[in-house]
């Protein structure tokens, strides 16, 4: 097979140079917690060759061991402070054309300042592993005529074969692997080693594609395409509003709040149209791809040349996935929080979707937030920028109310629909049964199945016991992580205590390892307990369970929400992972079985991320033709939090959290910086 079977292959990796840059010294950073800009003399054979946003190698250290940097910068003299005569050789140029364009660098200069880790560490986070290892590609020989024989062919003596294989050679587009010429000339290879030996023929040496290129763009089928639906007067209204900003080259940044079920969705594919339509192209980024099947397939439906980026990607597909992408053959990106560092040339516009959710901030180094990266880099570019949510980030809502967002409310859901009626169970008075279920819950739920209606229960705690301790008076002693100081989890199904901060694991002691008690006290419900007793109170309809212990193999989510969509599932229960985008017209009931498991955390984000994932849940239902039902169980009945959620009261929940805030400092009034200290001796690190 030919290594150079299509054009758009070549393209990849063999594009021309935009800028041609003589310069003699290369500014390199590292992947490195070091916060300088290293100097190195670019070799007379390299010169015009590195630029910026390449990868380079060059030595380091004292001890010159070579080491992979990326340049930002070509100057013609070395800058300021830096003798000429002690500057390195760069040894090598990795990237041709380069990796990271003007305005990405520019982009992760500005991550490095603000989220305070190195340039290098930045950039190296926008190339994924994949990439950067060239994965999926290898070097080939390929055939090539010197300008000056082109010219002289006519008037060659050569014998008949050797003729023919530089003539086809000459008429040739591109470069020719010695195995295409031989199929075209219908050849033997000594003719064509003999053009080599006279000279009318040279090698090159040419990174390209392995085997055939991989289809990592959505291509639905012709039946499978669909035409926009007719807008709600809501979402005609915001279109509108957003139509200048659409068709113009500025920057804006738009809140669409919208309650629950209001069709935001279609509000961002209908901007994205109006993008694609202008040759432009449209980035979208989600909490969690595997969480939104439902979204991906609309975006499939809508356009031709979609790429999804998730975590299941291989090496190869990333790599390809990322020459698409640069090469303008996507029209829509979507991913999780990484798809905002997309190398989109004619990139149009941004959309973060469900923008107040915490996937979106990464939590190794650069801790950088996507939402906040998007806005800046939208910024930068010079296009506008979509954040979409019911429960928008405080954040966000301030911004807003500064000016500096402009907020466009959807306070209607689609169809006219009613928002669920929201029963609070105080469990101070309610006791719920071992199982966590009280018994107006679980009339509830019979009550929705017997009508033929699904339910969703959300708790948000893993495992089956959430808690060991032991039972004797005199020690009393939780069993804690080693690591994290943290109360760990007891998992039935693998017998394990596992911490949930920093996956630790270990076995179920026999006796409390302290007092050594030989008894222990297991407490807490988590969803492996709440499955159990699922399925123990309602034997004839089938559960599932959706957290991270369940949902490890590629298409899980996928296969659970499609059985759920079918019909063949009747009770959906599981983590925060329930509660994000599912549009389900059956369900019926939602049952919350403990708001409180984040009320109480300390962390002044604690009620709004309460507020927003009773507010998020109880959204999934009522979005059929029947009305939806929410039965939140709590010990906090009064508090604003889940007052606020119970009346979809969003403005209402601000109005009681920021004053509060803005008492304490609290972002959005004032910064927060985390500083972590690390030794090997404690005195040295307190």
């Amino acid at each position: 097979m030919s290594l150079v079977n299509d054009k758009r292959q070549a393209a990849w990796f063999d594009a021309d140079p935009e800028v041609e840059t003589g310069g003699a010294f290369a500014g390199v950073v590292f992947n490195r917690p070091m916060d300088l800009v290293l100097t190195y003399r670019v070799p007379e054979r390299l010169r015009g060759v590195v630029r910026p946003g390449q990868r380079v190698r060059v030595p380091l250290g004292r001890g010159n061991q070579p080491a992979v940097g990326y340049c930002v910068r070509v100057d013609t003299v070395p800058p300021d402070g830096v003798g000429s005569g002690r500057v390195k050789d760069l040894l090598e140029v990795l990237d041709d054309p380069p990796l990271i364009d003007a305005a990405m660098l520019e982009l992760t200069r500005w991550m490095a300042g603000y989220y305070a880790c190195s340039w290098g560490q930045a950039l190296d986070a926008v190339v994924p592993a994949g990439v950067k290892k060239r994965a999926g590609t290898r070097v080939g020989t390929f055939l090539t005529v010197p300008e000056e024989v082109h010219r002289a062919r006519e008037s060659l003596e050569l014998p008949a074969k050797q003729a023919e294989a530089l003539a086809i050679l000459c008429r040739s587009a591109e470069p020719l692997t010695l195995s295409d010429l031989c199929r075209l000339a219908q050849c033997a290879p000594g003719p064509i080693a003999a053009l080599r030996q006279r000279g009318y023929v040279h090698t090159v040496k040419r990174r390209v594609g392995r085997g055939a290129a991989l289809s990592t763009v959505g291509e639905p089928a012709p039946d499978a395409v669909q035409t926009a639906p007719v807008l709600t007067a809501e979402q005609a209204v915001v279109l509108e509003r957003l139509d200048p900003a659409l068709q113009g080259d500025a920057f804006a940044t738009f809140l669409i709040h919208g309650v629950t079920g209001s069709g935001k969705t279609e509000v961002y594919l209908s901007a994205i149209e109006r993008v694609v339509a202008r040759g432009r192209e449209a980035i979208v980024l989600v909490p969690e791809i595997s969480l939104t099947p439902q979204t991906i397939r609309r975006f499939r439906r809508r356009f031709d040349r979609v790429a999804v980026l998730h975590s299941h990607l291989n090496d190869v597909e990333r790599h390809r996935h990322w020459q698409n992408i640069a090469s303008g053959e996507v029209q829509v990106v979507v991913g999780a929080r990484s798809a905002v560092f997309a190398p989109a040339r004619r990139l149009g516009l941004i959309v973060i979707d469900e923008e107040h959710e915490a996937t979106f901030k990464q939590e190794s180094t650069p801790r950088y937030h996507a939402r906040d990266v998007a806005v800046k880099r939208a910024q930068l570019e010079r296009v506008p920028i979509l954040l979409g949510s019911a429960t928008p980030a405080l954040e966000t809502w301030r911004n807003a109310e500064l000016g500096r967002y402009v907020r466009l409310p959807m306070r209607e859901r689609v169809g006219a629909r009613p928002m669920p009626a929201v029963e609070l169970i105080d469990l101070r008075h309610e006791r719920p049964a071992l199982g966590g279920l009280s018994e107006p819950l679980r009339r509830a739920m019979a009550a929705a199945l017997d009508d033929k209606g699904q339910v969703i229960l959300l708790l948000n705690r893993r495992g089956f016991h959430t808690f060991v301790i032991c039972p004797n008076p005199q020690c009393g002693q939780v069993l804690k992580c080693h690591h994290c100081d943290v109360a760990l989890t007891y998992h039935k199904g693998r017998r394990l205590l596992i911490c949930h901060t920093c996956d630790a694991e270990r076995d179920r002691p026999p006796a409390c390892p302290h007092c050594r008690a030989p008894h222990l006290h297991y407490g807490g419900i988590g969803t492996e307990r709440l499955e159990r007793e699922i399925e123990a109170a309602f034997p004839y309809h089938v559960a599932r369970r959706m957290d991270s212990d369940t949902m490890r193999t590629p298409g899980s989510h996928e296969q659970v929400l499609a059985a759920f969509r079918a019909g063949d599932v009747r009770i959906l229960l599981g983590t925060q992972m329930i509660a994000k985008g599912l549009d389900f017209p059956d369900v019926t009931l939602v049952g919350v079985v403990n708001a409180d498991t984040a009320l109480h955390m300390p962390d002044f984000r604690a009620a709004e991320r309460t507020f927003q994932l009773v507010a998020q849940v109880a959204g999934r239902t009522g979005r059929g033709d029947r009305p939806g039902r929410v039965l939140v169980q709590t010990y906090s009945p009064d508090h604003h939090a889940i007052l606020c959620a119970a009346r979809h009261d969003y403005e209402g929940f601000v109005a009681q959290e920021l004053p509060e805030r803005e008492q304490y400092g609290m972002p959005p009034y004032g910064r927060l910086v985390r500083l972590i200290a690390r030794g090997a001796r404690e005195p040295a690190v307190r």
